[in-house]
């Protein structure tokens, strides 16, 4: 299958540092796109109805938003939320529950494997020079450089992960990631926010990883408040607050597996 994706992109990630590499990215199929498809993902449109959101929160309301949701009935649904906040564990629980029902769209990262990742599941791990090749062939629909490391969603991945017309697709990207989605509306995603119930308690959660250096933890640290600020501006359709994993997985599959519709309020003390 041809690698085909929106001019729009083009523009996007040619234009971008390519991971302080200095990468020159070279022309692209994505450059020679005129018209809006995205022959690549046509199964988004081939087997769901059009999804019919109600109109997101303005900045003001932010704080009170995310309490309806579109319908559900996108097949990609896109999850973000800090480093930490506890994405990878609710994600693991709707795959326990309800096996077949979703498929996930694995990145590529070039930063190294945690502790029991595995290559292909958690992330396809690849070096800093493989990444940016892929970059420069126009094969990422988005990516971004996150606290010194390169994380990127391919062509690739989002169209393995739809090629079972029952499942939808989950992805899990920074909010970098979203704000290029964003630009394809023709992707039509299903966009859910995880958020900490507050500033300290993501502090301990990644404390107690026991992975991060005090460095690293500050710089976490500060990329999370510009993602919560991000979510604030109401570009999240819904948010799902992780004050208890067993609640906000609740909240979580009654979105994604249930169609209700209904997420939480943001916090007011983030």
């Amino acid at each position: 299958m041809s690698t085909r994706i929106p001019s729009v992109l083009h523009t996007w990630a040619t234009s971008m540092p390519a991971c302080r590499s200095g990468l020159s990215a070279s022309p692209s199929p994505i450059s020679r796109l005129t018209r809006p498809s995205f022959k690549p993902l046509s199964l988004l449109q081939a087997s769901s109805p059009r999804p019919r959101y109600f109109t997101s929160p303005s900045p003001l309301s932010a704080r009170r938003a995310s309490t309806m949701a579109p319908t559900t009935d996108s097949r990609l649904i896109v999850l973000s939320g800090p480093s930490g906040v506890g994405k990878s564990t609710l994600i693991k629980k709707l795959f326990a529950e309800y096996p077949g029902a979703f498929s996930f769209s694995v990145s590529h990262t070039t930063r190294k494997p945690r502790d029991g990742e595995e290559n292909g599941v958690a992330y396809h791990f690849v070096t800093r020079d493989d990444f940016l090749d892929l970059v420069g062939r126009g094969g990422f629909i988005e990516w971004t450089e996150y606290n010194g490391n390169c994380y990127g969603t391919s062509v690739k991945a989002v169209e393995d992960c739809l090629q079972d017309p029952k499942a939808k697709c989950l992805l899990d990207i920074e909010s970098e990631g979203v704000r290029s989605l964003k630009k394809l509306p023709q992707l039509e995603p299903l966009l859910v926010f995880i958020a900490p119930p507050s500033v300290e308690d993501l502090k301990k959660r990644l404390s107690g990883r026991g992975t991060e250096t005090e460095e690293s933890m500050q710089s976490r640290l500060n990329i999370a408040f510009k993602e919560i600020d991000y979510a604030k501006t109401g570009a999240f359709h819904l948010t799902v607050v992780n004050d208890n994993v067993d609640r906000a997985y609740g909240v979580l599959k009654g979105i994604v597996a249930e169609g209700k519709g209904e997420g939480d309020q943001f916090p007011e003390v983030l």
